[in-house]
């Protein structure tokens, strides 16, 4: 007997999502209408907007939702010690963060301009500064400073530039991570 359930309203709000983030990718931003959104999900357009008004709002709601597990990540950071270890796991952690938000952070590498333009473009910065922030070492030099925030840019080039490279997905990850943890451990001036 089949199930007579009715998809809780966060199922369609959802559906909407990975289809605009799949349009967005495929067609890009600009080049993406709401009507061939709601065209793909075979509903009306009166449907989509009883859930975002538009194509920003979908985005704006992407980064919320993408976005949380990094926001809980800079909390739990700000709450800890700042010794090698801590920033060793806030690095982990944001490896295991950037795996969910994959799809995203391809939007935003192939949308560039017009993440500049949206108002998410400045939060996904300050994270990113935040990031850095907990990173660095308070008496670092340039030099590495410039380690602490090559090490967060390497794990999101290196999840965007090995998507097409032949290879386990999980190996791929760990040498991204590994070449990261690398930087900031030269940057703390500790050798292994």
């Amino acid at each position: 007997m089949g199930s007579t359930a009715q998809p809780r309203r966060g199922d369609t709000r959802q559906r909407i999502q990975d289809v605009a983030l799949e349009l967005f990718a495929e067609q890009g931003y600009e080049k993406t209408s709401l009507r061939e959104i709601a065209e793909h999900l075979d509903v009306t357009k009166a449907a989509l907007y009883y859930h975002f008004k538009t194509k920003e709002d979908i985005v704006v709601s992407l980064f919320h939702d993408l976005a949380r597990p990094i926001d809980d990540l800079i909390v739990w950071g700000e709450t800890q010690p700042r010794t090698l270890e801590v920033k060793k796991e806030l690095l982990r952690r944001y490896s295991d963060a950037l795996g969910a938000a994959a799809p995203l952070f391809r939007f935003m590498q192939e949308n560039q301009a017009t993440m500049r333009d949206l108002s998410v473009g400045e939060t996904f910065k300050g994270r990113m500064l935040r990031l850095m922030e907990l990173l660095n070492k308070p008496d670092g030099s340039m030099s590495d400073r410039v380690r602490c925030f090559t090490a967060i840019f390497t794990m999101h080039a290196g999840m965007l530039a090995l998507t097409d490279v032949e290879g386990d997905p999980e190996e791929k990850r760990e040498a991204i991570l590994g070449v990261a943890i690398d930087l900031l451990v030269q940057a703390h001036g500790v050798t292994q």
